[in-house]
């Protein structure tokens, strides 16, 4: 495949390589970045980072924005194979920005045991510690070469997700970031929250044995909740509410604003109020809308 510059005439497009250690928080960043309308691909061999970008822009009026992951996953030659790639990327372009995850060790390790997942480089019985070490070596030219690294050692899901939308998408998409986001209230109350609605006043289905298994994200609870006026009023009430004070936000230069709905158990009323609103924002045309569900994750 020919790779073709695009016309001068164009914007230069954004393409955010994502790469890092195993269990660093790569696929939050890329879950993230979809949910910001990024055109997402994980684990793509480096050498064909250049025909991918061309095929993805090939007959499009507005180029997408891309992000792609790289990991260890990835043969050792196409990892050294990845600066080549980029700049024949710069040639069709594309402004590219490599962004790399790091994380400590001991920090790892508890992530792993936590989640009792397996390291891609744990083969043939390689502890786990030795498997972070020979992934850290194999990724270093990368890490070399990173326009930015982030260490997300301290740092829970939220907390990346918010760092994507306010720090890393910023330029791409300018205007207030709307972060919204579900939890319980026997977990707490988020300390981070603008504003905090309280749902536990509206009907709940947990008590329907056959939805109590789904999340407020399914569709049974969906049309279960589109039966409930209470829930279409207050729905109408908070985003009247929040339709009318956010451009206030916005035109005190205020850069993202987090939203948090609770209930009980952080399952339905909460994650559907979330979703809903933030549907409801991005068809008003926001770009810079991401949810969170706390008690799912």
């Amino acid at each position: 495949m020919n790779a073709t510059a695009l016309p001068a005439s164009q914007t230069p497009p954004a393409l955010l390589i994502v790469s890092g250690l195993s269990g660093s928080g790569k696929s939050v960043v890329l879950r993230t970045l979809e949910d910001l309308d990024y055109y997402c691909v994980d684990n793509l061999p480096a050498e064909l980072l250049p025909d991918f970008v061309a095929s993805i822009s090939a007959g499009s009026d507005t180029p997408p924005r891309l992000a792609v992951g790289i990991d260890v996953r990835n043969r050792p030659e196409g990892l050294t194979c990845l600066p080549h790639s980029l700049a024949r990327v710069g040639g069709m372009g594309y402004q590219h920005q490599l962004v790399f995850l790091d994380t400590q060790d001991e920090v790892l390790i508890r992530r792993y045991s936590e989640t009792r997942r397996r390291h891609p480089l744990s083969f043939d019985g390689l502890p786990l510690a030795d498997a972070i070490a020979a992934e850290r070596e194999r990724l270093r030219p990368l890490a070399a070469i990173a326009d930015r690294v982030l260490d997300s050692s301290q740092m829970n899901v939220h907390q990346l997700r918010r760092w994507v939308v306010t720090e890393l998408a910023a330029n791409a998409h300018p205007g207030l970031s709307l972060l919204v986001q579900s939890f319980a209230y026997r977990h707490g109350v988020p300390g981070d929250a603008d504003f905090v609605f309280d749902v536990r006043c509206l009907p709940n289905p947990h008590w329907d044995p056959r939805l109590r298994p789904l999340s407020g994200r399914d569709a049974p609870v969906r049309d279960y909740f589109a039966t409930q006026q209470a829930v279409t009023d207050y729905l109408a009430h908070v985003s009247s509410f929040l339709d009318h004070w956010l451009p206030q936000f916005e035109s005190d230069s205020r850069s993202y604003v987090t939203l948090a709905f609770g209930c009980t158990g952080g399952r339905h009323r909460s994650v559907h109020c979330a979703e809903w609103l933030a549907a409801h924002w991005r068809d008003q045309g926001r770009s810079r809308v991401v949810t969170f569900h706390r008690e799912l994750e």
